[in-house]
């Protein structure tokens, strides 16, 4: 994937001036050895110049890690620490940063060898709300050497995302489809978070895929899509139009990016791309996706937002689909009851047309689109991909901006079930502890639209930490909460 930031973290020690030096200097290199020997040294940059107790000391570790292409900080106190130098060491740092502090090595060494960070972290936090930075602090920010190298490590895929957004430009091409208001949303949130968004008409991606025709790289790009599909290329009368289509979309990126590193699409699909273009995009935007550029259907900014984000934290493919459809009562009881431990309203079904990538599908076949094949001749809603999504632990979730511009999220752990949907598209029989609940208290009662980003792995809790960092709301970050424990507007006597 070569559209996400590498992360490359500066490892800054801080020290108060009336503790001795070497305890950052000892407790550094033991932290340092401690994340080596785990997790090897491409991620980290040890800044080797000072301990930072003073601001001229600061302003020299901020050029060291600057000349040595750090993109994240991680601010090491290996004792108190001097509040003012080590906050203003983030504050002038152009990137995402943390804060972690040193705990205590041995009761036979607590009176040269005490360091009393975890007093300084309290006041390292006070100073960095007096000075409106960001920073992230984790769950239990006081360690040792190797428990703050996992710390670290932590850090990354948050640091990744970050940084992605702050580089990030959206290209969509609209405006959305009559009757999908549920995916429209204000983009003053976009430039909030520092993204960058190009909207075009479809009429513009019309004319650069016109002339794209008989462009000589189409054969090689249609053997690509002959390669990946194998059997399950059931029309391949179309794949020349759709090598044309993948083409067009990845010169378009080329040419529009701008001075963005890192790119994502919001694309247009129906209802009049097919009568025009002649096919579905489902199968191209799948492969985009692929690429570690995701695309979202339906002109769904956020949601492809979402996607990047969870690209950038997973750091593999992603996708984004309808939360669809409930499963059938006699699935449930043949399949999942007393198979796995779910309730029936713990299930659903997660649905999109064929824009998931053929490495998340446990066999696909490239066809027409039925939904769209009722109203209009099949032969032009050919290419989309169809599918059941591989099982395994997924993390549903989505950052929107609601109609009054506030920003909210929410998350949500489960998992694909190994079971057949016998349906059509890109589509997979989910669970999620109470995904009743969760849908009535956050998904409804919060106004979120049907469109959910999907995640292969649990991720929540960098996901978290990522919607915390750029600005949403605690009380606007939702998570499926347990039973026993109510939502707000969940009746306690229902």
């Amino acid at each position: 994937m070569n559209n996400l930031p590498e992360v490359k973290i500066g490892v800054v020690a801080v020290s108060r001036d009336c503790f001795p030096e070497s305890l950052s200097v000892n407790r550094r290199k033991a932290l340092m050895e401690a994340y080596r020997a785990k997790y090897g040294q491409e991620s980290v940059y040890e800044c080797p110049v000072c301990i930072v107790e003073s601001e001229i000391h600061m302003v020299q570790a901020l050029e060291d890690i600057r000349r040595n292409g750090c993109n994240a900080l991680c601010v090491y106190l290996g004792n108190f620490g001097p509040e003012i130098s080590e906050t203003l060491l983030a504050k002038h740092f152009d990137g995402p940063a943390m804060f972690i502090a040193a705990a205590e090595e041995t009761q036979n060494d607590l009176v040269g060898g005490r360091g009393d960070a975890y007093c300084g972290m309290l006041n390292a936090s006070y100073n960095l709300k007096l000075r409106n930075v960001k920073a992230y602090i984790p769950e239990n920010p006081v360690g040792t050497a190797a428990e703050c190298a996992d710390m670290i490590h932590e850090f990354i895929p948050i640091a990744r995302a970050i940084v992605g957004l702050a580089s990030l430009k959206i290209i969509s091409f609209g405006p959305r489809p009559l009757n999908f208001l549920a995916c429209n949303a204000p983009i003053k949130q976009l430039y909030n978070l520092g993204v960058e968004i190009e909207e075009n008409s479809e009429l513009d991606l019309f004319e650069s895929f016109k002339k794209h025709e008989g462009d000589e790289r189409i054969p090689a790009k249609v053997k690509e899509m002959e390669e990946e599909l194998g059997v399950g290329n059931k029309k391949p009368e179309v794949l020349p139009k759709l090598a044309q289509y993948e083409l067009t979309l990845l010169d378009w990126i080329e040419a529009h990016r701008g001075y963005r590193k890192y790119v994502a699409i919001a694309g247009k699909c129906w209802p009049a791309f097919q009568t025009q273009f002649g096919f579905v995009p489902c199968y191209v935007n799948s492969r985009l996706t692929g690429m570690g550029i995701p695309v979202s259907c339906e002109v769904d900014i956020y949601g492809c937002l979402s996607e990047f984000i969870g690209t950038c934290v997973s750091a593999d493919v992603v996708t984004l689909l309808d939360i669809n459809n409930t499963v059938p009562d006699d699935m449930y009881q043949e399949s999942v009851k007393d198979k796995f431990a779910y309730t029936h309203n713990d299930t659903f079904m997660g649905f999109h047309c064929g824009n998931t990538n053929t490495k998340k599908l446990t066999s696909c076949s490239m066809k027409y689109q039925m939904i769209m094949a009722r109203t209009l001749p099949e032969e032009v809603t050919q290419g989309t991909l169809e599918g059941d999504i591989i099982p395994g632990d997924i993390t549903f979730y989505r950052l929107q901006s609601t109609a009054d511009n506030q920003l909210r999220a929410y998350i949500a752990q489960g998992e694909i079930l190994p079971v057949a949907t016998r349906s059509f598209g890109g589509i997979g029989v989910f669970a999620i502890p109470e995904m009743g609940r969760f849908y009535r208290h956050v998904l409804i009662e919060k106004n979120y639209p049907h469109h959910g980003a999907v995640a292969f792995g649990h991720y929540g809790k960098a996901l978290f930490e990522v919607f915390k960092y750029i600005g949403v709301p605690v009380a606007d970050l939702n998570y499926n909460q347990p039973k026993g424990v109510l939502y707000p507007t969940e009746n306690p006597f229902a």
